[in-house]
């Protein structure tokens, strides 16, 4: 009998439980970073291409007659502001605290916007794969192909391949880590369900998942619960407080995600910048890129399954 969802053989379907065993992080082997550190932050920055002949991904403005309508020109721009204003204001904060940035990318967005490509390979910033286009994964016509050449857009923009990949909106079917292994990536960012990195299964060789995060996301924390832009350095504090004093035996990982359109408004901008200027003052974190997460785990943690 075939799944209805993906159209392959039910038995050939990994269940979440399948691809990863429950396991309590207080009785693991402690994981140790180098220089006696005691966690790691990793801040995610999302760049996305909306396509304005399809529905938007999110809305900040519902129509006056409901419905969607095309071209939905208040949404569509209310993005383009974040790829046109909204990233340079960001990037002086991760400037300023020299915050090495992971940047979650569509792969249409590597042409669309190449002077912020250019802007993070100056850097040295890491390139995520995040679907070629921005939508639900589960909607992709091909998505062995979809991952595959998002993966190849950015090795031609930026020079290397990536490592890692985040589906957009977290979005995954019941293959994707099987694919982005065959693929070539080395981790994903989706299953957002430990502190510290673990492995999953898959049907060829095992994958490492790096911490994300859905609480200390400005999606989540603007657009869907509609809380005031002081918001996000609050909680992004008071998660951060508790778990540097989690990492006091074992080390862990703590993710900050924004978008440029959400984080990047001038009325959100400063509240980013206050969770570094107190972040910054502990000498025992470390600010890394996900690779770097993945290369330490591979060394300091547990093999793979």
């Amino acid at each position: 009998m075939n799944d209805p969802a993906s159209g392959k053989p039910a038995a050939q379907r990994m269940l979440p439980t399948d691809r990863i065993s429950y396991s309590p992080i207080s009785t693991r082997t402690p994981l140790k970073l180098p220089n006696n550190a005691r966690m790691v932050v990793w801040v995610i920055i999302n760049v996305e291409e909306w396509d304005a002949t399809q529905p938007m991904p999110r809305t900040v403005l519902t129509p006056p007659a409901g419905g969607s309508p095309s071209p939905d020109i208040p949404n569509w721009a209310w993005h383009e502001y974040g790829n046109r204003v909204g990233f340079w204001r960001l990037l002086k904060v991760f400037d300023e605290f020299a915050i090495p940035g992971v940047i979650a990318i569509n792969g249409s967005a590597l042409a669309a916007y190449a002077p912020i490509v250019e802007a993070a390979i100056a850097r040295k910033w890491e390139f995520m794969g995040h679907g070629f286009t921005q939508r639900n994964m589960q909607k992709v016509p091909d998505e062995r192909a979809d991952i595959a050449r998002t993966r190849e857009v950015i090795a031609k923009a930026s020079g290397k391949p990536p490592a890692g990949w985040l589906g957009p909106g977290l979005t995954e079917t019941w293959e994707t880590p099987d694919l982005l292994v065959e693929e070539g990536y080395r981790y994903v960012a989706d299953w957002v369900l430990d502190d510290q990195p673990v492995w999953l299964k898959t049907r060829t060789y095992p994958i490492v998942n790096v911490p994300y995060t859905q609480e200390c996301n400005d999606v989540a924390m603007m657009l869907i619960q509609h809380h005031p832009a002081s918001e996000y350095a609050s909680r992004a504090l008071d998660q951060f407080d508790q778990i540097y004093a989690d990492a006091a035996e074992s080390a862990r990982v703590m993710a900050l995600v924004i978008h440029p359109y959400i984080m990047g408004a001038p009325h959100r901008a400063k509240y980013f910048r206050r969770v570094f200027e107190r972040i910054r003052q502990r000498h025992d974190v470390l600010f890394w890129t996900g690779e770097q997460i993945l290369d330490w785990y591979l060394e300091a943690g547990p093999r793979a399954p």
